[in-house]
């Protein structure tokens, strides 16, 4: 693969936000970071629903999990503690919010994906997965997709990170903003290795858009206005 694809290190995160998918689209290569350990407190198995008519009202959408070794389970060891239960619900509730929404009909596609693999697995990170690559195609994002739990990596949250992106052929790293307040570009810099920032798109800092799930902006925008939100450029590295 060549030194000019971009790589993106992301957990699977359900129906994700705004800023996370922007970076993902942004990136050739996503890598799914499915074997670090699950955060109950985080976006990896629940979404923030906002209202369409006004986004700050908001509720969580959480899918009950099971973690065989407590708060010790990595993401991939999790399974969904109520398949049919999960299944019925995200059904209804994001019905609920967006069954009557300009853009319902794409929206529901993106729904229908997760409704399916939800009926045909239990583990939590193939669920989150698919709900990402669902959006993603709808935006007609053509990168690859690998896991962390397939690749040899070092331990350090940086050097991790730098041998992730250089496992995929890639050679520039995308860094969020969260992982930016962490980053060290040492590991990077040793590896030949560029980092870029991408910003979060200017749509996600309108009113409690932050925090809310994509399928807001899917759902009263369409696939073509969310591609066109996410539009923005990488801020070169440090």
């Amino acid at each position: 693969m060549p030194e000019t694809l971009s790589c993106a290190v992301h957990q699977p995160n359900l129906f994700p936000r705004l800023s996370t998918l922007a970076k993902l689209f942004r990136a050739d290569v996503w890598v799914v970071l499915d074997d670090v350990q699950f955060n109950a407190r985080d976006y990896q198995h629940r979404a923030r629903l906002a209202a369409p008519g006004d986004p700050e009202s908001q509720r969580w959408l959480t899918l009950p999990v099971h973690r065989p070794r407590g708060r010790d389970s990595r993401i991939d060891e999790l399974t969904l503690a109520d398949p049919h239960g999960t299944h019925r619900t995200v059904s209804r509730l994001v019905r609920q919010y967006y069954g009557r929404c300009t853009h319902w009909g794409g929206t529901a596609g993106i729904v229908d994906e997760v409704l399916t693999a939800l009926a045909l697995n239990e583990r939590l990170a193939v669920v989150a997965e698919v709900s990402v690559r669902a959006m993603l195609v709808r935006l007609g994002w053509r990168g690859a997709v690998v896991r962390s739990s397939d690749l040899p990596s070092r331990d350090g949250r940086s050097e991790r990170l730098a041998d992730l992106t250089a496992a995929v052929g890639a050679g520039t790293y995308l860094c969020g903003r969260g992982g930016a307040k962490y980053l060290s570009e040492h590991p990077f810099l040793e590896r030949g290795l560029r980092v870029r920032y991408p910003p979060p798109p200017p749509l996600s800092h309108e009113r409690g858009l932050r925090t809310a799930s994509a399928l807001w902006a899917f759902a009263e925008r369409g696939a073509e206005g969310v591609r066109d939100a996410l539009a923005v450029e990488c801020v070169p590295a440090r």
